[in-house]
């Protein structure tokens, strides 16, 4: 988990090459033949009797939560004689360059795993199929899921995308520092002032509770979850606009470096060295993703325990994304294998409660509630940030612009800008980006 955790910070910090891609192979795609192979045999996932088809899948689970997913397609392989489904794995980074030119070759995959914030930009350039003949086949709505996920697979108000799982950024907390300091460890704190508090126990202690890493992972996630807390948004709601720099976002801004000012975090965190220092007992509170909970179950010498997010503004928010299923377009659209390609995605999605122990929560309410998903005590802790998740908005090439973000972020975690001037400079060059998408895309 520790390697796919890796996976998703170089993606992540790929934005500038992945729009540059996206721009120059994805405008053939989608625009060639149409013509359809054959009638259909399904009804819009609910199942298909046609003739066995040959399905390829892309995805990026290149850790631990791969091995989970390739046994849930070898199962659903098993019980479907006329679907085969076969597996291809890059690592995330790799995958989103990859696959604009294997679909405009005419060598892409049929199904495509999809992270929430690509699905815009794919979906303005014609590389996955719209999606609303399944939801409304499948009878999927709004309360089938969570707003905010549901929302997150729109765009323009179309739908590309179903919902898999969330994964959001949690509150880790180190029981025997914890103890050590005077605090109960099986009472993390919940409030900002409860967290001020805990954090002033613990530098009596001698500990520096909580370090604050100025890279994306994961300072800057925080300060996206603190930015929302406190009530900002980092664009208008058209996405025309950058506002990270409101006042709400320099209050966040200017918390989060205060932590180090005031020696609750040591200055210049090395990447990685927070999490790392969680795991040998030289800090308490830690925020990282979900998906560190496996491999902190494998560190049996470490007392921990998993949580939302506290309240530290006066709204509950946590940054996360979310995985979704797309079908991706071709030359030549084979009813037969998007047909099958729909029953694999309810059928996975039915399934979710085995892929959450690779780290997820499911997307699927009747999954969340099910004995099988409770019983991951750990991933279920986060399950209630689903309701409150801040997803990234659905607008194409935003990923060079997410870059910016995070970086004006770096820049005042590391004392090169004050907050205001940081978060200001990076809104003026995000701003300058957006035009160009806006340019670029068409929209």
């Amino acid at each position: 988990m520790m390697h796919s955790e890796m996976s998703r910070r170089r993606l992540l910090g790929l934005g500038i090459g992945l729009g540059t891609a996206a721009t120059l192979t994805l405008a053939g795609c989608g625009g060639g033949s149409s013509s359809d192979r054959g009638a259909t045999a399904g009804n819009g996932g609910k199942d298909y009797t046609g003739p066995k088809v040959d399905l390829k899948l892309w995805n990026g689970f290149t850790g631990g939560d791969g091995d989970i997913f390739k046994k849930l397609v070898e199962q659903f392989n098993s019980e479907h004689q006329n679907i085969a489904v076969g597996v291809t794995t890059y690592r995330w980074e790799d995958y989103y360059v990859k696959l604009p030119g294997a679909v405009s070759s005419g060598n892409g995959p049929d199904i495509a795993v999809m992270h929430m914030d690509q699905l815009a930009t794919f979906a303005a350039r014609g590389v996955i199929a719209e999606l609303d003949d399944v939801a409304k086949a499948l009878a999927f709505s709004e309360g089938d899921f969570a707003p905010t996920v549901w929302k997150g697979g729109l765009y323009k108000n179309k739908r590309y995308g179903i919902p898999l799982d969330m994964h959001p950024l949690g509150f880790y907390y180190n029981r025997s520092v914890m103890q050590k300091a005077g605090l109960d460890p099986n009472k993390p704190p919940t409030t900002r002032d409860e967290y001020t508090a805990a954090l002033t126990e613990l530098k009596k202690s001698g500990v520096q509770g909580f370090w604050v890493s100025p890279f994306q992972f994961t300072g800057g996630m925080t300060f996206y979850s603190l930015l929302h807390q406190w009530g900002g948004t980092l664009f208008d709601a058209e996405v025309t606009k950058a506002t990270f720099n409101s006042d709400p976002a320099v209050e966040a801004c200017t918390w989060l470096v205060d932590m180090i000012k005031r020696g609750h975090s040591p200055a210049n965190v090395g990447q990685d060295a927070d999490y790392l220092a969680f795991k040998s007992g030289k800090n308490a509170f830690h925020w990282n993703g979900i998906w560190q909970i496996n491999d902190l179950k494998k560190n049996t010498d470490v007392q921990w325990g998993v949580s939302p997010l506290p309240q530290i503004g006066s709204q509950r928010a946590a940054w996360a994304n979310s995985h979704n299923f797309t079908i991706v377009k071709q030359r030549g659209a084979d009813n037969n294998k998007i047909s099958g390609a729909k029953v694999f995605i309810n059928w996975l999605s039915q399934h979710s409660a085995d892929w959450a122990a690779g780290g997820q929560v499911p997307a699927r309410k009747t999954v969340r509630d099910s004995a099988e998903f409770t019983a991951l005590a750990e991933v279920n802790a986060l399950a209630p940030e689903l309701e409150y998740a801040a997803f990234p908005p659905a607008a194409p090439g935003l990923g060079e612009v997410m870059t910016t973000f995070y970086s004006s972020f770096n820049e005042a975690a590391l004392g090169k800008k004050p907050p205001k001037q940081a978060l200001d400079d990076g809104v003026a060059k995000a701003n300058k980006q957006l035009e160009d998408n806006r340019k670029k895309y068409g929209s």
